[in-house]
């Protein structure tokens, strides 16, 4: 005997039974191959053919959530299939295959449960034997089995993969807004959407951030959103539970016109809540806009874990943040004056440091100024020590305006300033700065309804003119500014160089 290699029955006994042929190739192909459905109904066809008038086949495979799909065919659909199909479910699981006019329902079992209904077309299906039927019966369902657990595999993998890049990537966000960004793009990759958007709100419920994932006109698209009530919204009062909404076809959804749905144009939607222990702080959107789209559980279960996963990145990148502004207040208070705003001089002492170290390498210069202040004491003692402060407050922002932005100004107590200047000064520089703030503070200031005059006596230095380093700079510049002091104590106020 020979073995054919042709019409698709590779494996088949020239001259044998097409329903033992069948068997034998069944066998053959499925210890060699992993087949899809429809390669097994393809093989399986010019067999029923032969021995049943076969014209058609399909299979339809169970589906918890959404019934029976169908999986693989061969020849043309009947108007009536679906139903002849679910027939045999109403049926005892251990029923015997029967015809019904030219069609036979096959249940499909493996391990004691039900995975679907092969449906077969034809004029003799009678001659089938049952061991045949079981047989063909046994590879569809094992087929069945395997591409679930094949699809249930890669589901895992790729949500695995989603919420892994989602914590790298959210565990460094620095900030609220940041972290949202990192879950808008996250999730609409986890879900392989078009589109993706993340919205943030306050205690209050208002809308305060948006971003968008692949929408035409990016964040601007959604800006509208912000600064309002998250509530208003049916998307935002469907998820209040906690628990996250899937929508297959947002026309049959209630939703707002200028909402989140309308404005991203979706036809098809997942909506997941951030929830922390104190509310709702957000929502993650992501969805299609070109065609509807069926959602399954393992979506869902994806939805649930992304918005419990979410709502913990975002209040971790909330406490970091806080964190680290608390340490920056921290760091401002141990170098600013509480009163001014102005560095201290635990501040002057570290930039006029540095300031010299670069002077140095760089063969440039640098000034520093001294400043008390003349008549402070007076407007202490009669008007009060909160205009003093009020004083105090208006000679800094004075004192700002008459140096550039990069230049330093200080309160080292009382009413003592410094003033740094790093742009490499010469003494024409200096004398101007210094002329220009005795003149600035010579004009009246206005307490408390009252015009005040005082007047302030300014004394410098240059580096490496006058001094070879920082400490020698300022106090040069100190001794310079209590000559200027004693020299102008009856005019107001003025300027000396340190010499």
């Amino acid at each position: 005997m020979s073995v054919s290699t042709s019409a698709g029955v590779a494996g088949a006994v020239l001259g044998a039974d097409p329903q033992d042929a069948l068997v034998a190739d069944l066998v053959s192909f499925m210890t060699k191959d992993t087949p899809s459905v429809q390669h097994v109904l393809e093989l399986s066809e010019p067999h029923l053919r032969t021995a049943a008038g076969l014209t058609a086949a399909t299979v339809f495979e169970l589906n918890a959530e959404t019934g029976m799909l169908v999986t693989a065919r061969v020849g043309e659909p009947g108007s009536r299939d679906l139903f002849v199909a679910g027939k045999v479910l109403r049926q005892a699981a251990g029923a015997k295959p029967a015809v019904s006019g030219e069609q036979m329902p096959v249940r499909l079992r493996i391990g004691g449960q039900t995975v679907g209904v092969l449906l077969l077309t034809g004029s003799d299906l009678g001659v089938l034997r049952p061991d045949v039927l079981a047989a063909l019966a046994l590879h569809v369902a094992t087929t069945l089995q395997g591409l679930a657990a094949e699809r249930q595999r890669q589901f895992l993998t790729h949500s695995s993969t989603t919420v892994r890049r989602l914590f790298e990537e959210g565990m460094a966000a620095a900030s609220v807004e940041a972290a949202g960004r990192v879950l808008a793009a996250s999730a609409a990759d986890g879900f392989r959407t078009e589109h993706g958007a993340v919205c943030l709100t306050d205690a209050d419920g208002t809308i305060r951030y948006v971003h968008a994932v692949n929408l035409p006109d990016g964040d601007d698209q959604l800006g509208g959103l912000v600064g309002r009530s998250a509530a208003d919204s049916p998307v935002w009062q469907a998820i209040q539970d906690g628990r996250a909404t899937l929508v297959a076809d947002s026309a049959t959804a209630q939703v707002q016109p200028g909402g989140l749905v309308r404005l991203m144009n979706l036809k098809a939607y997942v909506a997941m809540p951030l929830m922390s222990a104190q509310g709702p702080i957000g929502l993650i959107m992501i969805g299609d806009s070109t065609a509807t789209r069926t959602w399954t559980s393992q979506d869902r279960i994806l939805a649930e874990q992304l918005s419990v996963e979410g709502a913990l990145i975002v209040d971790s990148a909330g406490m970091r943040q806080a964190a680290q502004a608390h340490v920056a207040e921290l760091s401002h208070q141990a170098f600013h004056d509480s009163l001014t705003g102005l560095p201290n001089r635990t501040h002057l002492i570290e930039q006029a440091e540095q300031a010299v170290l670069q002077a140095a390498s760089a063969h440039r210069r640098v000034a520093m100024m001294m400043l008390d202040l003349n008549g402070f004491k007076q407007v202490n003692d009669t008007a009060g020590h909160q205009a003093g402060d009020v004083l105090l407050q208006q000679v800094s922002q004075r004192l700002l305006g008459a140096v550039r932005d990069d230049d330093v100004v200080a309160r080292l107590g009382g009413d003592e300033f410094a003033i740094l200047l790093t742009h490499d000064p010469d003494e024409s520089i200096a004398n101007a700065v210094a002329a220009r703030i005795c003149e600035r503070l010579r004009q009246p200031f206005t307490i408390e309804g009252r015009e005040v005059t005082i007047g302030g006596s300014v004394g410098f230095a240059l580096y490496p003119d006058d001094a070879t380093g920082y400490e020698a700079l300022i106090k040069g510049a100190d001794e310079a500014m209590y000559v200027a002091k004693r020299d102008t104590k009856h005019s107001g106020g003025g300027y000396r160089r340190f010499s």
